[in-house]
Order: C-alpha cells, then sequence, then structure tokens
C-alpha cells in the first residue's frame, strides 16, 4: 500500500523532528512536515532527514497546520494521508499498523488508541482525554475511546465534504465528530506513546475553553434538548435536597 504520504504538523520541534522525519520516511515515500511559523530550527532539522517541508508564515494553529497538509497531499495525487506529531509522543514504526487495518476493514479513517500503556499517561491528561472522548462520543453518535490521539490515517476524498470551523487543538476532535456523523466507517488500532521530556504546547484553560465551545456548538437540537432537560432535573433534585 504505497498510495500514501505522512503529514506532520510542527511548531518549535526542533530536538525532536528530525528523528521522528526520518523514522517516518522509512515507511512513506513522502514525509511533508508542516512547519507552524516555528521560531527555531524545526524546517532545518526536518528538511535534514529526508522530509519535505511547508512553511506556514505564522503560528496558526494544529488544525491549520493538518489542514495544509491535507491539501498538499491531495494536489500530489495521494489517496490517504497518515498524520503523526512531531514532539517524539507517536512512534512512526506503528505505522505499519494504520495500513495493515486499513487494508483489513477498508476503513475511511483508522485512529491511534494510547492504551497499550495508558497507564504512563500523566493523570491530569487521561482524565482530560477520559472526558474529552465521553462527550465527543455522544456527540458524534459512535464510541470513539480516544478522541484526541493524533496518529491518524485518513482517506483524503472524503475530507472534502465536511465544514470544519476550526483551526487549533480542538480541529481533531471536530473532524472525528463530523466522521462519525457522517457515517465514515472508522477503525482503531492500540498504539503506545511516549511520555517524558516532550514539549506540550497546549495551555490547558484556554484549550478547554475552545474544547467546550466546540461541543455546544456541535449539539443537535435533539441532543441539545436532552442536556437542557437533564440540568433541569439535576436543579429540580439540587432544590428537593
Amino acid at each position: 500500500m504505497s498510495n500514501f504520504c505522512v503529514a506532520m504538523p510542527a511548531y518549535n520541534e526542533a530536538k525532536k523532528i528530525g528523528e521522528a522525519a526520518a523514522l517516518a520516511r522509512s515507511y512513506a515515500p513522502l514525509v511533508l512536515v508542516v512547519d507552524d511559523g516555528s521560531t527555531d530550527a524545526t524546517a532545518a532539522e526536518a528538511e535534514a532527514a529526508g522530509a519535505e517541508v511547508a512553511r506556514l508564515p505564522k503560528n496558526s494553529g494544529k488544525g491549520k497546520a493538518l489542514q495544509t497538509g491535507f491539501e498538499i497531499a491531495r494536489r500530489r495525487g495521494f489517496e490517504m494521508v497518515v498524520t503523526l506529531d512531531a514532539d517524539g509522543q507517536h512512534d512512526p514504526r506503528d505505522i505499519p499498523r494504520f495500513l495493515e487495518a486499513r487494508r483489513r476493514s477498508n476503513a475511511d479513517a483508522v485512529l491511534g488508541a494510547r492504551t497499550e500503556n495508558a497507564e504512563q499517561m500523566p493523570i491530569h491528561r487521561r482524565l482530560n482525554n477520559r472526558w474529552i472522548s465521553m462527550v465527543g462520543s455522544w456527540l458524534g453518535g459512535q464510541r470513539a475511546p480516544d478522541f484526541q490521539c493524533g496518529f491518524r490515517l485518513y482517506r483524503l476524498e472524503p475530507l472534502r465534504s465536511l465544514r470544519l470551523e476550526t483551526s487549533g487543538f480542538e480541529f481533531e476532535s471536530e473532524l472525528l465528530i463530523q466522521m462519525l456523523r457522517s457515517g465514515w466507517k472508522v477503525e482503531w488500532t492500540p498504539i503506545k506513546a511516549a511520555y517524558g521530556d516532550e514539549t506540550s504546547h497546549v495551555r490547558a484553560g484556554r484549550e478547554m475553553a475552545r474544547f467546550t465551545r466546540l461541543f455546544f456548538r456541535q449539539l443537535t437540537p435533539s441532543k441539545r434538548y436532552a442536556m437542557q432537560r437533564q440540568v433541569r432535573k439535576e436543579d429540580a433534585e439540587t432544590l428537593r435536597a
């Protein structure tokens, strides 16, 4: 299965991008690093590792970087794209797992689930991911075990039909909700993730506010009514108490 490329959004990841890109390059004919306005040597390190670099003029968010990667891959004639983070959390040697799951299932998307060493995820991130996965699964109408994992394989053609509004870290959650609602065939493959000295660019308070706004925008009328009814029920129980 060779009609795929790898796209890696990156922002100030000069320490990690070279190793990640070189490993990914051993599996894919093209590794595209989308440099999201980095101020360090991310682009130079990626190019030295054999990746092609697309530079965004300013830091525009992970979602914008991913959309740029999708568009370039589409223009190059690729059928699929594998996305993974550039901070060393994802192991490019897991790429064959995604290709095998796609071959076996003919899925529209194969998503990584960080279940093989979940106990090593920092507790605050584990709780945050569990909450987002629970709410996102409810909104999407299907169970999704790991809503925030950025290690994914997508068929590019169906992405054209989705209308997405976000451009930050919440982009991947919005994308997954829309995929599930649109009836995409989505498969999951277990992966490990490294937790250690990777640099997180997520500002917890700001990103939680963005996720909350995203989830409220994704409420269908029926789900919005169900949520309002649940709130009224809880208020009534509180008054009786």
